[in-house]
């Protein structure tokens, strides 16, 4: 048997736990989950953003505010994913019809393909920051194919060994944030930091920074239910994931305000969304935690993307290996577009263009029209509750359409005072609940259980052990 018959087969096992599971963990092993996930270096560059676009006080208001209200959607639909056992993407079924979930699932790979792209981009940047300094040597596209490579490298080799040190390079991230916020207000006061001058060129209004943060909880909320079904209970799942994300996201965002804050009043030249801008200013340790980060989080999405792909359709799978190969080719392709780095705020507006409309219709469809019930219906591949017209909930994917095309109007070409997140959210929400109002009264309401039942009880999270082993099976459950 060849090598590569060998590891597909080995692959292909891993990648069969696609089925509701019944979570096990707590409400700390959950919100240690969320905190290790989300201290990546794109959520720390994404503070960078903010200075000297808004002063610092407006900076920080509108970080605490984003962050909270993105997570209550996070923590709603995460929620769905505890009380069923299924994954974000597969929830997708409920609203959109077995079929019709075909549609959010390609948004989703496309948006995390962005994403591997953006770490790749910021690994490969970093490490020629260090080789330039170090050589003279520079050519930052070379890195970030090389960075790449090993993440898909890693993506299909060792992303259970990657699921086990995160937490470690958390602990280790943490000790680095904590050493850079006190050499920043250890030489710099508060108040010189609030007095840096607005630089109202750069674009940024306090409504699009709130936006952009609203954005972050968004993109993440892709994995909200992966993560989430491995709590035991809604409440583990909810105060778990809402402490976790909201303190990691506050933490790295408030750093990265904080480092370019740092660098503007010493004197150097502040580019946003640059590594090598702050590694400069805090030196290696930052860009060795900046790599080693990348190389967790980014193995964990492309990994999450090729089970996606393989598991889109109930009872037929594409091969895990051949699959990740494509995407992993295409991931290392597209990381030589280092001109994505510039379109960053672009990028998570369309994020949140896309996915918004998509978590509103979510929310509205379990809570409200299915009364926090899905049946195994869900779980099948023609016909039941889901199967709507041919596999398509077309109202759901009409009011999509409306509120990603009314976030995209409202962000660029009528800009509303009050951003277009919210209103789009708002407006997507109501929409669908009231075009699906005799759905609701069609039916009766269900008896609400964990779908795990349905088909044999799988339990991940073992025993609680670690959170390494959770980690694990949040890559490996990651699948539409």
């Amino acid at each position: 048997m060849s090598l590569y018959t060998r590891l597909d087969r080995h692959l292909e096992q891993q990648a069969d736990n696609a089925g509701p599971i019944r979570g096990t963990l707590s409400l700390r092993r959950i919100g240690m989950i969320w905190l290790a996930a989300n201290l990546v270096v794109t959520t720390l560059l994404t503070g960078t953003l903010f200075i000297p676009a808004v002063d610092f006080g407006t900076a920080f208001a509108m970080i605490v505010i984003g962050t909270v209200g993105g997570a209550v959607v996070l923590t709603l639909v995460g929620n769905i994913g505890t009380r069923t056992g299924l994954p974000t993407m597969a929830l997708t079924r409920g609203a959109f019809g077995t079929n019709g979930s075909l549609l959010p699932v390609t948004a989703n790979v496309v948006i995390l393909m962005g994403w591997s792209w953006v770490q790749a981009m910021l690994a490969g940047v970093t490490v020629d920051y260090l080789v330039h300094s170090l050589t003279g040597f520079s050519n930052p596209i070379l890195f970030s194919v090389l960075a790449q490579t090993l993440v898909v490298v890693l993506a299909i080799f060792g992303h259970e060994g990657i699921a086990r040190v995160e937490p470690w390079l958390a602990v280790l991230m943490l000790a680095i944030i904590a050493w850079i916020f006190i050499t920043a207000f250890t030489t710099f006061s508060p108040a010189e930091f609030q007095a840096i001058p607005v630089d109202e060129s750069l674009g940024l209004t306090p409504v699009v920074v709130l936006d952009i943060v609203i954005a972050t909880a968004i993109s993440w909320t892709v994995l909200s239910a992966d993560f989430n079904r491995l709590a035991k209970s809604s409440r583990a799942g909810i105060i778990g994931s809402g402490i976790g994300y909201t303190l990691s996201t506050v933490i790295s965002m408030t750093l990265g305000a904080v480092a370019l804050g740092y660098v503007i009043l010493s004197g150097g030249d502040a580019v946003a969304f640059d590594p090598g801008t702050i590694v400069g200013a805090f030196g290696a340790p930052l860009a060795i935690v900046i790599f080693l980060s990348v190389m967790a989080t980014n193995t964990m999405v492309v990994y999450g993307m090729v089970t996606s792909v393989v598991n889109a359709r109930i009872g037929s799978r594409l091969r895990f290996l051949p699959t990740a190969l494509v995407l992993g080719l295409i991931s290392i392709i597209g990381s030589t577009w280092l001109g994505l780095l510039n379109q960053f705020t672009d990028f998570l507006v369309m994020i949140g263009a896309f996915f918004v409309p998509v978590f509103a219709i979510m929310i509205v469809d379990y809570y409200l029209i299915k009364r926090s019930a899905y049946s195994r219906d869900i779980l099948q591949r023609r016909g039941g509750r889901y199967w709507y017209t041919a596999g398509v909930n077309w109202i759901a994917v009409a009011v999509w359409v409306v509120g990603a095309a009314v976030s995209y109007l409202w962000t660029y070409v009528w800009p509303l005072p009050v951003g277009a997140t919210i209103p789009a959210f708002a407006l997507t929400f109501v929409l669908y609940l009231v075009a699906m109002l005799p759905d609701r009264a069609r039916h009766v309401r269900e008896r609400s259980e964990h779908l795990a039942q349905s088909v044999g009880t799988h339990q991940a999270g073992g025993s609680d052990q670690t959170d390494a082993t959770s980690e694990t099976d949040v890559a490996t459950d990651a699948t539409a």
